[in-house]
């Protein structure tokens, strides 16, 4: 076990009231705009406040956060907050990943999560990016289910679920990169000083990476995939490993990682390995959760390699593995 005190440093610090969460410092940062402006000039006026990094002790009358609202608004009706980028005008139709209108599922104190996240104010999102074979949340991420809740209404339970104890705010689903624009309007109207969680597959598009930037504290990631071929085959997506690794990256120079890996059997050699060997290269100060838990659900008992629950020696393999690249692992 590797003392997660430096890799997730940010984080602990906020739960000990040492720092302020970067969504709070977003609202504190003034931007000024006109929502006439072309899209391309509020890119530069995002660019260039994340850069000055100015920020005010109290909350201005326009703010970092309320551009990246106009900004993840615009892309909502001409949607690429993923890659699938699908340019529909999602306040009309739904897109790939089944989502018009945010809709939460379940919202709840969370202790099944990590231990250092635990408990999580969890809040799940229906439909995703992804269309995975073997889903262990399949009646959400690919059911329209769920309500819509008022973003002032969800600011209230946040602020209500800090004061029962959570740790932070875990934004997930399915998947929460399709409800981006609803959860920057429920930040505005939060107060408390939680640090936020990106609960992801990170198949996110740049400009949603841009807009996570300075929100953020903790990207909890889902990296399932070593090649582009088992991607494209049990999640449906294409240039899987790009993307992901893209991402990745980005997400290591603006926030704090715990990357989670889920071994699959029969998937140890061309998936668990070369995912351990990248992040030991490429990102290598991240916590990472092996997870051992895969059983065959939702259509997974239609492939055979996968049809089976995961074995000790397999799992045994890739952890043995993870310690030789020098993984920090949870």
């Amino acid at each position: 076990m590797s003392d997660f005190r430096s890799i997730l440093s940010n984080y602990l610090n906020i739960l000990e009231e040492n720092k302020i969460t970067h969504y709070i410092q977003c609202k504190n940062t003034p931007v000024t705009f006109d929502i006439n402006e072309s899209t391309n000039n509020l890119w530069n006026k995002h660019d260039n406040s994340l850069k000055k990094k100015e920020i005010n002790e109290t909350e201005p009358e326009t703010s970092l956060l309320d551009l990246k609202i106009e900004l993840a608004n615009r892309i909502f009706q001409n949607c690429i907050l993923c890659e699938r980028r699908c340019r529909i005008d999602r306040k009309k139709t739904y897109g790939n990943c089944g989502v018009k209108e945010a809709r939460i599922a379940s919202e709840f104190l969370h202790y099944g999560e990590e231990n250092v996240l635990v408990p999580s104010y969890t809040v799940f999102f229906s439909g995703c990016t992804f269309h995975c074979v073997f889903c262990q949340n399949w009646d959400i991420s690919q059911k329209d289910c769920g309500l819509y809740v008022k973003p002032k209404i969800l600011a209230t339970a946040i602020n209500k679920r800090k004061n029962e104890g959570a740790r932070n705010v875990n934004w997930v689903g399915g998947d929460p990169t399709s409800n981006l624009a609803y959860i920057l309007r429920v930040l505005k109207e939060c107060k408390e000083n939680i640090p936020q969680v990106w609960n992801s597959n990170m198949y996110c598009s740049e400009e949603t990476m841009k807009l996570l930037h300075g929100i953020i504290d903790v990207y909890l990631t889902d990296f399932k995939y070593g090649n582009d071929e088992c991607a494209k085959r049990l999640s449906k997506v294409d240039n899987y490993t790009k993307i992901v690794k893209r991402n990745h990256k980005i997400a290591y120079k603006h926030g704090e990682i715990i990357i989670r890996h889920l071994v699959v059997p029969n998937h140890v050699k061309c998936c668990s390995e070369p995912i351990l060997q990248w992040i030991s290269k490429n990102v290598p100060e991240v916590a990472v959760n092996v997870m051992a838990q895969y059983k065959p659900e939702f259509h997974a008992f239609e492939y055979e390699d996968i049809a089976r629950s995961l074995s000790t020696k397999e799992y045994m393999l890739v952890k043995n593995y993870a310690n030789r690249q020098n993984i920090h692992i949870m």
